[in-house]
């Protein structure tokens, strides 16, 4: 019997994965496909997932992997770059080819202790009191204590499990792909400047070896949006928006995204999860889907580990929703935002107008990064000072980097005051005591997840919140 089985292993499942393993959880990963990926789609991993893998020693092998951007002009992609002092010490976009991420989460699991079984696609469950029973497509039957659905906005565990995914329907769909082109570069960008005066959306712009990037507003919604568009229909749309085809040829690989936005109404029904696409889905607008399940993931793993490994207080696992369905929510309106502003209507296009006057504005223009970014996310924690509830930017300490020291995914205590102690949740919290720090705060409690849990001086405070995220202290 297995602790947690995940259905899926993108990078969401992958993360969860690992992030389980770090507390000793028996892990099953169930992946559908039998191969990873083939075709090389870039993505972007923004300041808050690049922290997060810098938490748990990961971001030296995605550097390598990886080309470094600026952290600007992705609302709407409006040209502004990002504002000075972002407070993050990774205050850069990451572009990265999505197989290799896949593949270095995957790895990283599986170096964790975590079991992968591809070629295994999850047909039916059942759950009781004591754990689920999963069943898979060749009749095999699994048995584990939780199941988390991490399988795409098209999930099967969603749907079996009945919960609602209301929102809205694509009413425009885009066509994306990597391809060679046969016209010299020179002309290809005098007509792409001229066609984004107005369209937003198109472009075409070199990726290197010779290949190009093309995205291209389709003709309209396809019945069927899981089968990939085909050459021809990118030949076909390219004439009628810039009068040529460009010569494309040699595709790497196509596929279309709509503007269809929805969100779960429930993120858990009793031992069944859901994280990543198959709890929201929306428009690519932004590049943030990626990086919110990978977000949603490190918020989950410490709190099923707890559940399962018994000291959780009775609520933790319930914050998981708690915390997650607002953000995916305001993901969810801040791309709808988006779609908007790259309309070729007059009206979106003076609010675009507007709104590019205003992102001259600093406080405009910060705003909006870090909600792009989620560097600017605040759980409700309670009353308290502004960092309650928020993430902690990475810090020189005594001992080293304060990220270096939240591999192993336990709490932590960093006492300025160099009174306080973990106490009985040592096993669970790890304490640093560093009067230099570079912290306006006498003391913090860190989640696993890096967010500011409490904000204080005095032991019994710190027990109190101890206990309300830790469980009951060690005998």
């Amino acid at each position: 019997m297995f602790d947690v089985i995940i259905a899926g292993c993108g990078p969401t499942g992958a993360m969860l994965a690992a992030e389980l393993r770090l507390h000793d959880v028996r892990v099953l990963v169930l992946e559908k496909e039998t191969e990873p990926a083939s075709f090389v789609r870039v993505v972007g991993l923004h300041i808050r997932s690049i922290e997060l893998m810098a938490m748990r020693g990961l971001l030296e092998p995605v550097l390598e992997r990886s080309r470094k951007r600026p952290a600007g002009g992705f609302f709407a992609a409006i040209a502004k770059p990002a504002p000075e002092g972002l407070d993050s010490a990774h205050a850069y976009l990451l572009g990265i080819p999505q197989p290799v991420l896949d593949q270095l989460l995957e790895n990283h699991a599986v170096e964790q202790g975590a079991q992968v079984r591809r070629g295994c696609a999850v047909t039916g469950f059942e759950q009781d009191d004591e754990g689920v029973t999963v069943e898979l497509a060749g009749g095999e039957r699994l048995r584990s204590r939780y199941l988390v659905g991490c399988d795409g906005g098209r999930s099967t565990v969603r749907k079996l499990l009945g919960v609602g995914f209301p929102g809205v329907p694509s009413r425009t769909e885009t066509l994306m792909g990597e391809m060679a082109v046969g016209v010299p570069q020179e002309e290809i960008a005098a007509k792409v400047a001229e066609i984004r005066e107005t369209n937003k959306v198109f472009s075409l712009g070199p990726f290197g070896d010779g290949i190009y990037r093309v995205v291209v507003p389709a003709a309209g919604v396809s019945e069927d949006r899981a089968e990939p568009p085909t050459l021809d229909d990118f030949r076909q749309q390219l004439r009628a928006i810039a009068g040529t085809d460009f010569g494309v040829h040699s595709p790497r690989w196509l596929s279309r995204f709509g503007d269809a936005t929805r969100l779960a109404d429930r993120y858990r029904v009793g031992r069944v999860l859901l994280a990543g696409d198959a709890a929201h889905i929306h428009p690519p607008a932004g590049g943030q889907g990626l990086n919110l399940g990978v977000q949603d993931a490190v918020n989950l793993g410490w709190k099923l580990a707890a559940q399962i490994r018994g000291w959780a207080p009775e609520p933790l696992l319930d914050t998981y929703q708690a915390e997650r369905h607002p953000v995916a929510a305001d993901v969810l309106d801040n791309t709808r935002a988006q779609m908007e502003l790259h309309s070729t209507e007059p009206g979106p296009q003076a609010l675009r107008r507007l709104l590019t006057e205003l992102m001259d504005f600093d406080e405009v223009n910060r705003y909006l990064i870090e909600k792009i970014t989620a560097i600017g996310i605040r759980y409700d924690f309670g009353a308290g000072p502004d960092l309650l509830g928020r993430r902690l930017r990475d810090l020189d300490l005594k001992q080293g980097r304060l990220y270096d020291r939240l591999h192993g995914g336990r709490g932590l205590v960093l006492d300025r005051t160099e009174r306080l102690t973990a106490g009985g949740w040592s096993d669970r919290v790890d304490l640093i005591a560093d009067p230099t720090a570079a912290l306006d705060a006498p003391a913090i409690l860190l989640r696993p997840d890096g967010y500011v849990a409490w904000i204080g001086e005095h032991q019994q405070d710190l027990d109190e919140h101890l206990a309300r995220w830790f469980g009951e202290p060690a005998g």
